[in-house]
């Protein structure tokens, strides 16, 4: 019986050890959404740029589009923006922005610094819409289909290889299913 209770913190320890060797394979960006092909949830918010007009899920683009997650406080979607701004410009895909946890003024002035990608950006002050969609943090990007699914999640920044490899692909992929 004393030898057994000699290995119970081997035990231990080796289990710990492979359960943190397994960790560090792990990419920390992949997070599951369980809003996975689920519709977007209602909601009816006023926009950053009309702080009175009030949007819902009806005055959502009725084609692919992407539901960005910034901040005027978010130093990754400043890094964002231009490939964002690029992509607005040359019609690639809608761009519908969530003004997470902001204040009006702030991310007005946010826009009028650096440009505005989207077509509108819903004003989320009090972070409510952010929890609905399972938001961790400013910036996350949703792809979300004609009829108001979401398609896909991306966590973090979006840079070129982002774009390239993960958002276009989801993006045209969806335009695919629904024979765009």
């Amino acid at each position: 019986m004393s030898r057994l209770k000699l290995f119970i913190p081997v035990f231990v320890f080796l289990a710990m050890a492979v359960m943190l060797w397994r960790g560090l394979y792990l990419d920390p960006r992949t997070l599951p959404s369980v809003l996975i092909d689920k519709p977007l949830p209602e909601f009816a918010l006023p926009t950053v740029e009309l702080g009175d007009r009030v949007m819902g899920k009806a005055d959502l683009p009725d084609e692919p589009f992407l539901l960005n997650v910034w901040g005027s406080y978010c130093l990754p979607c400043l890094q964002e923006n231009p490939i964002l701004m690029a992509a607005a410009e040359k019609n690639v895909v809608p761009i519908v922005g969530v003004n997470y946890k902001d204040k009006l003024n702030l991310a007005q002035a946010w826009l009028d610094d650096n440009g505005s990608p989207f077509e509108f950006s819903i004003l989320d002050e009090n972070g409510r819409l952010g929890i609905d969609l399972g938001v961790y943090g400013a910036p996350e990007t949703f792809v979300v289909d004609g009829q108001g699914v979401i398609r896909y999640k991306h966590i973090g920044v979006i840079d070129y290889k982002a774009w390239d490899e993960e958002i276009m692909p989801a993006v045209e992929q969806v335009r695919a299913e629904a024979g765009q």
